[in-house]
């Protein structure tokens, strides 16, 4: 039997459902596959007179210009090592929180702690900026009242190009951290209470469950999102690495978000040149995560595909 057979097949016998999947279907086809045609800008010196067909074709000219330009070294080890730093101090720590709030008995502690650690998810990078440098101010900041009471200096933290990944990564772990939780927390709730008994009848600590019940449990879980995230090394935060840049921190700061909403919008519009920058970072993506989607394979049974 062919394939489009079985598909036919398929499509009469279960119908209905695929008439709920239209909806959907026709969204992503509107928002994620229509607008690949503007793609061809990134290959097309793009006047906006002249529409994107109208506009001449010119290649591989602007991802040629990009690499060989001044910043293309600082932008892309800024935006890779704030982004594999970010991966590899605030990925464990969702995972950590779930497991001990799994570990939890008090069901109102429990609910507080979980509304708590959810909250700061939802302000904004405009709110988390500002937070920091008011906390972080050499003259009125908590911070630095503190260090001048223990009898040191107060120091310039979002002056410092020195500080500027340690508190972008801290600042988006305390943000996203008990959000990202949730995942772990749905795994761990949805094991098989019997285990539990039957560990704590053989002797088993509370650690040794941990070891033997829940990781085993989260690993599926925790492969799969590790894959997506480094499909994310070339994508930051740009809208929070925007606000917090100061004229110290730019050697750090600068990373490639950063840069194409400066080039294509604050000077002269480079429309073409940052939707080729775009395209040069979404392909250096996707060939990550099919890379680390086949190691994860390799090692071991899960992967995304």
């Amino acid at each position: 039997m062919c394939l489009l057979e079985r598909i036919g097949r398929a499509v009469k016998r279960d119908w209905q459902l695929y008439v709920l999947l239209l909806p959907a279907i026709a969204l992503v086809f509107i928002f994620c596959y229509l607008p690949m045609y503007g793609i061809q800008i990134a290959f097309r010196d793009f006047r906006a007179v002249q529409g994107i067909i109208g506009s001449p074709w010119v290649g591989l000219k602007h991802f040629t210009d990009f690499i060989n330009s001044f910043y293309f070294g600082r932008l892309l080890s800024n935006t890779f090592l704030l982004n594999f730093l970010g991966l590899l101090w605030g990925f464990p720590f969702p995972i950590i929180m779930a497991i001990l709030l799994n570990q939890m008995r008090g069901k109102r502690f429990k609910r507080f702690t979980q509304t708590s650690i959810y909250l700061p998810n939802f302000l904004s990078p405009v709110v988390i900026a500002g937070m920091l440098f008011l906390f972080l101010s050499p003259s009125t900041g908590l911070v630095n009242r503190a260090i001048e009471a223990f009898g040191g200096q107060p120091t310039h933290f979002m002056l410092e190009e020195s500080w500027f990944r340690s508190l972008f990564i801290g600042s988006e772990i305390w943000q996203r951290a008990g959000w990202n939780s949730i995942l772990y927390i749905a795994a761990l709730t949805a094991i098989d209470q019997g285990l539990y008994e039957a560990a704590t009848m053989d002797g088993a600590t509370k650690f040794q469950k941990i070891i033997h019940i829940d990781i085993p449990h989260l690993i599926p879980i925790i492969v799969m999102l590790l894959i997506l995230n480094c499909g994310a090394l070339l994508t930051s935060n740009t809208d929070k690495a925007y606000l917090m840049q100061t004229a110290g921190n730019i050697p750090r700061s600068d990373i490639i978000g950063v840069y194409v909403y400066r080039m294509g919008l604050l000077r002269g519009g480079m429309f073409s040149y940052t939707a080729a920058i775009g395209l040069f970072t979404n392909v250096i993506n996707f060939v990550t995560i099919i890379t680390v989607n086949w190691i994860c394979r390799r090692l071991g049974e899960t992967s995304l595909f």
